[in-house]
């Protein structure tokens, strides 16, 4: 199948890796270098024009496209390919506001019972200041739109609420935080829950776990995540309770507002420790760095089955996973997530192998050199017979990488692996 791949970050990287694998014919735009050398065709593009975007398919006689990030599919590029004839994987603008507004995800849960904590949207810093108020002061303060998994903002007092919300309202990030979702805080621990769907099916993903703060032991500011690992610490009975307390009632949800969603429901889950999911929020695409350990231990054809989603002839049933334990850990920039400093010449060695991938995340070639381009540089992802093979297997090549101030957390995959994270609140932003 030729497949078009929109996209050019880690997430794009194990998805190329992943779709190659299988035999599939991929096309990536813009792509990295890293997709590059894996054996995808990488064609400079704006990804969230639509018309370039057309064409671009066109070329490539594309049967099916998967867009990777949100941005795409919140302008509408997946409404506009499927205008012109082309099957995507990636729900239209209307179904993206789920992730593009946290204000209509958060009243779209309230219309539909499903659980999730209690929030006021505001406009105006006075409104700010009496939901902080309303609700104790120790809240969780989010700018309602895209702000690349940053737009969080975790609180312990209503004065630290105060700072944040002031700081959006005034244009830390700008259009997106014109509208604010504050909510309530919920303990317990987080866990990401992914499910492929055609609008009337599931097929849920291995639950993974991700480590959002920059610092080990969960300090410092939330970013885009620092890596994960897969399979989670949840059960199968608590998966069972999402699917059918958050992730059916959803796509009931959906089917009932006349929203046709083809592609994948991300949901970032708080489990309080009475064992109840809530649902912090959801993403419209495949997570990052999620994807890249969900994609190491897939064994079945991820194209195929992200093609019958987007034909909407998807068939309920169990995906085959390597029993293994797969740890994703990101490499960094300096000065990541506030102000990553880029253009550093990577070197070191860079090997991958069957059960070590290097994903690239954000790098760019200059010539013959390879050099840092976004915040989260490296996805080092590998596999093991349990999180202690695997982790020790993903640092080994991780500390191989080189260039000046690179940064990693070192716990990845340290948390107990059952008793509920009293120390984890409601911050789940995925980039």
């Amino acid at each position: 199948m030729r497949i078009l791949l929109l996209g050019g970050g880690g997430r794009e990287h194990a998805l190329a890796w992943k779709f190659l694998g299988e035999g599939h014919e991929v096309t990536c735009a813009p792509g990295n270098p890293g997709i590059a050398a894996s054996g995808a065709a990488c064609v400079p593009l704006d990804i969230v024009d639509a018309t370039a975007v057309i064409a671009c398919a066109r070329t490539c006689h594309a049967e099916l496209v998967v867009v990777g990030p949100e941005a795409p599919l919140v302008a509408g590029v997946a409404d506009a390919l499927r205008a012109a004839g082309f099957a995507v994987f990636g729900p239209g603008a209307d179904g993206a506001q789920l992730e593009a507004s946290k204000a209509f995800s958060k009243q779209f849960f309230a219309r539909h019972g499903i659980a999730t904590a209690p929030f006021f949207v505001c406009a105006t810093f006075d409104e700010a200041a009496a939901a902080i108020a309303s609700l104790g002061g120790r809240v969780v303060v989010k700018a309602d739109g895209l702000a690349a998994g940053k737009g969080v903002v975790v609180c312990d007092d209503a004065a630290s609420a105060h700072e944040a919300a002031r700081e959006m309202l005034d244009g830390r990030f700008g259009d997106a935080g014109l509208r604010l979702v504050i909510e309530a805080r919920l303990q317990g621990r987080e866990v990401s829950l992914l499910a492929i769907t055609d609008g009337k099916d599931l097929c849920v993903l291995p639950a993974t776990e991700d480590h959002k703060s920059i610092y080990d032991g969960d300090r410092g500011p939330n970013t885009g995540g620092m890596g994960t690992v897969s399979p989670a610490w949840v059960s199968e009975a608590l998966v069972a309770r999402a699917i059918a307390d958050v992730l059916r009632p959803t796509l009931a949800g959906l089917a009932a507002e006349g929203i046709d969603y083809r592609g994948v429901l991300y949901a970032g889950l708080m489990v309080t420790p009475d064992g109840t999911p809530w649902l912090l929020e959801y993403n419209c695409r495949f997570g990052d760095p999620e994807t890249q350990p969900i994609m190491m231990r897939w064994v079945g054809n991820a194209g195929e089955l992200l093609a019958a989603a987007a034909a909407k002839t998807l068939a309920s049933g169990a995906v085959t996973w390597r029993a293994e334990t797969a740890v994703c850990v990101i490499v960094a920039a300096p000065g990541y997530p506030a102000s990553p400093r880029l253009g550093e010449a990577i070197g070191g060695r860079l090997a991958s192998d069957a059960r070590v991938q290097i994903f690239h995340a954000g790098t760019r070639a200059e010539g013959a050199r390879l050099v840092t381009s976004g915040g989260r540089v490296f996805a080092v992802t590998a596999l093991g017979a349990d999180v202690h093979a695997a982790r020790a297997a993903a640092y080994g090549a991780a500390d191989q990488i080189e260039f000046a101030g690179k940064q990693l957390r070192r716990d990845i995959g340290l948390r107990p692996s059952a008793a509920l994270f009293a120390g984890a609140v409601n911050a789940a932003d995925d980039a």
